[in-house]
């Protein structure tokens, strides 16, 4: 907050353009120079929005004569870059590798480029990807492949670096490493960090970066801070990883269902029934607890669940009251939540 407001005290509230014609600031360089050291890339360029920096990149990557492969379950966003971009693109079933492979297998040979994207975590259930294996399928069929770390960077690694640092990776083994600042960094916009050929390309071809304003400065400070914070604090990923067990190991103790949750910071809570969720995401708020349903179609039907999410400054004591009370309020709305 600090950081933000000495921003604006400086530069003021608004970019003021493109950053092509008269919005580029030296705050927006810093930032991108701290993610790409951050993601271990040569370079990263930031764009205003989560959801367009997705839809920018995927969008406009591929063309007519290419194909995207990519996670059935992927975020909205990267379906909406699939449609825009006139490539043919076709899902594969969730994390499932072999199936990627049959498809590489018998279609590769039909395209120019091939685009492979997945999510580091996913959101509805807060599962890992198994990123080494994209790698050695991305290698091996001459594909790209574009990892959207939305909910893993910030998240997990011993340092918050995401599926980098989790899994060991060569800093090349990804070619577009895709992130959020509004999630653990806690402001608004998007990344994009990967080679300076990719990168460069992207700066001077992507309409959602060339003709659109430039993050505003209070949010590009914001978000070099956190990054600064995040880095040179290890306490906080302590805490956060502290908080991610307290949490699995005490919804297990009282028999819930959390997926295929883990590792993360997404902690969802199988319900079921739509309706079930909605009554007890309003029941829990009017305890205190505040966790919204993830519903249909966010979900397949009757897979309904209530989404927690914890963060480093949760205390252990908050995360066993917010259970109980769920259990408390199942009882008294005579909900049998699924074991």
């Amino acid at each position: 907050m600090d950081a933000a407001k000495a921003a604006i005290d400086k530069y003021g509230t608004s970019a003021s353009g493109s950053r092509l014609l008269a919005g580029e600031k030296t705050l927006h360089k810093e930032l991108e120079a701290a993610i790409a050291e951050w993601k271990h890339t040569e370079t990263a360029l930031v764009l205003v929005g989560g959801h367009s920096t997705n839809v920018t990149c995927v969008g406009n990557f591929c063309g007519k004569g290419d194909l995207i492969v990519y996670d059935a379950i992927a975020h909205n966003s990267i379906e909406q870059g699939c449609r825009l971009s006139q490539a043919t693109a076709k899902p594969f079933p969730h994390s499932d590798v072999n199936a990627l492979e049959s498809i590489l297998r018998n279609q590769r040979h039909k395209f120019g480029k091939v685009l492979i994207v997945i999510e580091g975590a996913y959101s509805m259930d807060g599962d890992i990807a198994p990123v080494p294996e994209f790698v050695k399928l991305k290698k091996k069929y001459g594909c790209f492949l574009m990892v959207d770390e939305a909910h893993s960077a910030c998240v997990i690694g011993e340092s918050g670096g995401g599926v980098d640092e989790y899994f060991g990776l060569a800093p090349d083994d990804i070619d577009i490493k895709y992130g959020t600042l509004s999630k653990g960094l806690g402001t608004c916009g998007g990344y994009l960090a990967g080679s300076h050929a990719i990168i460069d390309y992207m700066r001077y071809n992507l309409p959602g970066f060339v003709f659109s304003v430039g993050i505003s400065p209070p949010l590009a400070a914001a978000s070099l801070e956190a990054i600064r914070l995040l880095r040179s604090d290890k306490s906080i990923m302590e805490r956060l990883h502290r908080n991610i067990k307290c949490f699995m190991e005490e919804a297990h103790k009282r028999h819930f269902n959390t997926c295929l949750a883990g590792e993360t910071a997404i902690l969802p809570i199988l319900v079921g029934r739509d309706e079930d969720a909605w009554e007890l995401s309003n029941r829990l708020r009017k305890k205190g607890v505040i966790v919204p349903p993830a519903v249909y179609p966010a979900v397949p039907k009757n897979k309904a669940r209530l989404r927690f999410c914890v963060i480093s400054e949760h205390h252990p004591e908050e995360i066993v009251e917010a259970l109980d009370k769920l259990a408390e309020c199942a009882k008294e709305a005579g909900i049998q939540l699924p074991e």
